[in-house]
């Protein structure tokens, strides 16, 4: 295999063209820069102090162009607001004002400033004391709007922004608080009827499981019948003894849970289930509702998910009306996001779609008709955030000029003229004022760590709100730089790499190759210290080359990008990463013999499938969460890129790391957390039992307590123990 892959270095490296794009050094070195990262910085506080600075409760007064954020002056947190044009601040109230407004109304204090949510120009509401407060700036004083009389288990909270009621689940029940009342949605006695939760493990974009109408008096809700799909034990370890906590868990091939869709009248208390048809195992996806709440509805995506049609149903009766538009693709479609009405014209909608390889929108009338594609190219839209005053145009964040950056665009619904808004090479996020006036931009990139600006809607760059200080200024940081390969098709994969501090071109420094490469996720990005975490900037500070590559079938490169692993999972990243690993071996610095590689999910299914398939690369290996045999993953995922384990045997047996176990040469640490609902620890069990078979030796670690990510104050001890892996084999 060792002979092969030089094969394959020997056709590629003529065709392998290096752009370097971007260097990053975090400050220029100097006496001050002496502080080296601890661990507990590099994992716990990159997150906290040593992230860039950002502007608590930075929103939008609603009904304005003004913009408000919390403060603290020398003794306490405040509440101000700024205008567009102006850079003078204006003290809403303080937290001691807060609180005396608080007494004054006969209520319990407050320890810190509360999470507000603008009403109009002068008032604001936030909860407390399972209460809900008005505080009206004008008059200084609080009313109190609501008591959240809940349930204390009250889970899925989710507010109608017209009536303020709650949706809430309480164990596998949904009910809603109406201001007085606490009124049962449902009464299912069988735990594995689920209401009012997310469904489909949370795939399409799915992330909630209520949805108000426009109104606030009708709630659209999942109910899923999980019945018939497999039980699957959880051990508690802490308990004496050790108990079972049952999940259901569908695994790819199996069956899987059927989900329907039920609409709740509020002031009828009345229930009607919309008659989605068959078969039952098809997945219900973005649930939009019309403006005038007579229909819903739903993009219904079969079990092959090739083929996604936009349904209507009628919510009185729940009867099919329609359907708005279909499509399919020979390997997969993949729907993430609910059509959008105009603000003016309720028959016509957004829509978001990859039909043309890219993720680009549509506007549609609601007959179907196609009225125009508004955005084209070879780039992908991320974002879609909505409409100006009188509905012309059209916002959105796209990486038109890069996959790897993000900038806030306008397009004409006319004309389908697009407009950049945005300036500044790197990453930018927006969010329209309330009047649709303005966007507020936080900006980032490799050499700016955070700038929050005003932007005018015509591009026009008003003033900077907050710059960012540098949080690493005084630490002794390696340089870190973007580049990017060509793989053997000509496509671009963007790299990230580090290089240990007091660089010496002279030195043989030994590399860790961190990775993930599978769809859904993006790690190379223009923003601040590259997307990496600093715990690659703490190996650099040990000496340390540190790599990392998107490979195809990573994400936001559109589909031809993602889908050339279809069915093959691991075949073609493999081959990128190979990519990576020789131009590594070309540069004079690195010690072709010292390599680690380390990844966590599909990362640890990467990894693991590496060390067995290519075992001359690498010296040492840390594989988390592996996915070790596709077979025991979840349906949705899995066959969305692979099929079923029926219809492509073939495939999945290829992809099986534990039929390679043989080839393993390197020193590889497994580690999984005892309670991973996601990547069952069956996964790396087996391919523990496979090693012993075959007589090889593995190091294994187990969180106990710990899902599928390794959490809180044990993900310190996690980087340290991986650290302590790749000193002591490299």
């Amino acid at each position: 295999m060792f002979l092969g892959c030089n094969f394959y270095f020997l056709l590629i490296m003529k065709k392998i063209t290096l752009f370097i794009f971007g260097s990053f050094v975090l400050g220029h070195l100097s006496s001050a820069q002496t502080k080296l990262l601890t661990m507990e910085e590099a994992v716990v506080k990159q997150r906290s102090t040593l992230a860039p600075a950002k502007l608590k409760q930075l929103m939008w007064v609603k009904g304005s162009d003004n913009y408000s954020f919390v403060t603290s002056n020398e003794t306490q947190e405040v509440l101000v607001t700024s205008g567009t044009k102006n850079n003078s601040l204006t003290t809403i109230v303080s937290l001691s004002k807060l609180n005396e407004a608080l007494t004054e109304a006969g209520q319990k204090t407050i320890q810190s400033f509360p999470s507000i949510q603008w009403k109009n120009e002068k008032q604001f509401t936030f909860e407390a004391d399972s209460k809900k407060f008005s505080y009206d700036a004008g008059t200084k004083k609080i009313h109190v709007d609501v008591v959240l009389d809940m349930n204390e288990e009250a889970e899925n909270k989710d507010v109608s922004d017209k009536t303020n009621y709650i949706a809430y689940t309480v164990n596998n029940n949904l009910f809603i608080f109406d201001g007085k009342n606490n009124l049962i949605v449902t009464n299912d006695a069988d735990e594995n009827i689920v209401n009012g939760k997310s469904v489909h493990r949370e795939e399409f974009g799915i992330v909630k499981g209520t949805f108000w109408s426009p109104t606030g008096n009708l709630l659209a809700f999942y109910k899923m019948d999980q019945t018939m799909v497999t039980d699957y034990p959880i051990i508690d370890w802490s308990a004496r003894p050790a108990k079972n906590n049952t999940i259901k868990y569908p695994f790819a091939g199996d069956k899987s849970h059927e989900v329907t869709v039920g609409i709740y009248n509020v002031n009828t208390g009345k229930t009607v289930f919309l008659k989605t048809g068959e078969p039952k195992d098809q997945y219900l996806t973005n649930i939009a509702w019309s403006p005038d709440e007579q229909h819903v509805f739903i993009a219904v995506l079969n079990r092959d998910q090739n083929d996604v049609k936009l349904n209507s149903y009628n919510t009185l009766t729940g009867l099919f009306e329609k359907t708005i538009l279909e499509e399919k693709n020979n390997k997969y479609v993949h729907p993430m996001h609910p059509m959008v009405f105009l603000t003016n014209n309720p028959n016509q909608f957004i829509w978001q779609s990859e039909r043309d390889g890219f993720n680009h929108l549509y506007l549609y009338s609601i007959d179907g008709k196609l009225i125009t594609q508004l955005t084209k190219g070879n780039w992908m839209v991320t974002d879609f955030a909505g409409f100006d005053q009188k509905c012309k145009t059209a916002f959105y964040t796209s990486t038109t000029e890069s996959g790897i950056t993000r900038n806030f665009y306008s397009v004409d619904l006319k004309t389908g003229v697009s407009t950049r808004i945005t300036s500044g090479d790197g990453t930018h996020t927006g969010m329209l004022s309330s009047n649709k006036n303005y966007i507020i931009d936080n900006f980032q990139s490799t050499t700016t760590p955070r700038e929050t600006s005003i932007y005018s809607i015509n591009g026009k760059k008003i003033k900077i709100i907050k710059q960012a200080e540098n949080p690493l200024k005084d630490f002794k940081l390696g340089e870190m730089t973007l580049l990017k390969l060509k793989s053997e098709n000509g496509d671009d994969l963007f790299c990230r790499i580090y290089k240990p501090i007091d660089f010496d071109s002279t030195k043989k420094y030994p590399v860790i190759d961190y990775l993930y490469n599978g769809p859904g996720v993006q790690l190379i990005n223009n923003t601040w210290n590259g997307g990496g975490d600093l715990w690659f900037q703490y190996m650099a500070e040990h000496g340390y080359v540190v790599f990392t590559m998107d490979g195809r079938g990573s994400t936001n490169r559109g589909l031809a990008f993602e889908q050339v692993t279809f069915q093959h999972l691991g075949t073609i990243e493999m081959k990128d990463q190979m990519v990576g690993v020789n131009y590594l071996k070309s540069l004079k610095y690195v010690d072709g013999n010292r390599m680690g590689l380390f990844g966590w999910s599909y990362g640890g299914f990467m990894t693991t499938s590496i060390m067995t398939r290519y075992p001359d690369v690498f010296k040492a290996a840390v594989a988390g969460g592996p996915v070790i045999d596709w077979s025991y993953y979840e349906v949705m995922y899995t066959e969305r890129y692979m099929d079923t384990p029926q219809t492509n045997p073939k495939g999945y047996e290829e992809a099986k790391v534990s039929n390679y176990v043989s080839n393993l040469k390197g020193k590889l640490l497994i580690i999984h957390g005892a309670q991973d609902n996601v990547v069952v620890w069956q996964n790396s069990i087996n391919f523990i039992k496979t090693c012993v078979d075959k007589g090889k030796q593995v190091d294994y670690f187990v969180y106990p307590g710990h899902e599928h990510n390794v959490l809180g104050k044990d993900r310190e001890h996690l980087y340290q123990k991986v650290t302590d892996y790749f000193m002591q084999n490299l």
